[in-house]
């Protein structure tokens, strides 16, 4: 141990704490009116998903800054880095769409045919890089409400709290 710690330098290491904070709703009642809508839509949305290999069929609704609504479905392919996932979907069709309109927030939710989910679903990092690379285009938050097919939702104030300590454009060259 002893060792370790030096190989580590323990003593001198610094601790760094990265916090989030969300609105839980414990089940879709209790969601505002607007809320429950733009949820409605990322739920028909995974209706439509094609997931014929993990029958696990997500779908995402982006409300954007002109009041229109914008869905994704995940789109699986055999050749598995092929597919892709709700939330880039929707993204990708609402900024080709309307590409210098904002992002007010996203919806996501998911079909779970063998077990309904009692959990609130969340992006994977890929479809996180994505929205926050949008929130920092518009230099505007994006919220993010997160359900499951039962249970609570979860409301977060953008997607920056999602993905703390955030690869972007200002590392790279200009």
């Amino acid at each position: 141990m002893l060792y370790l710690r030096r190989f580590l330098n323990v003593e001198s290491m610094k601790t760094i704490t990265l916090e989030t904070q969300m609105r839980v709703y414990e089940n879709r009642e209790e969601l505002p009116v607007e809320l429950r809508e733009l949820l409605r839509h990322a739920e028909e949305a995974a209706t439509r998903a094609y997931a014929k290999y993990s029958h696990f069929q997500v779908g995402a609704a982006i409300l954007m800054n002109n009041g229109k609504v914008v869905t994704g479905a995940n789109q699986e392919n055999a050749v598995y880095p092929c597919g892709l996932c709700a939330e880039r979907t929707a993204a990708f069709a609402a900024s080709a769409t309307y590409p210098e309109v904002p992002f007010n927030m996203i919806a996501i939710t998911a079909i779970n045919p063998d077990e309904p989910l009692k959990e609130p679903i969340s992006p994977c990092g890929s479809c996180r890089q994505v929205l926050f690379e949008y929130e920092q285009k518009f230099g505007h938050p994006i919220e993010v409400l997160l359900a499951g097919q039962e249970g609570p939702i979860y409301h977060i104030q953008s997607v920056a709290h999602l993905l703390p300590y955030t690869f972007h454009a200002g590392f790279l060259p200009r």
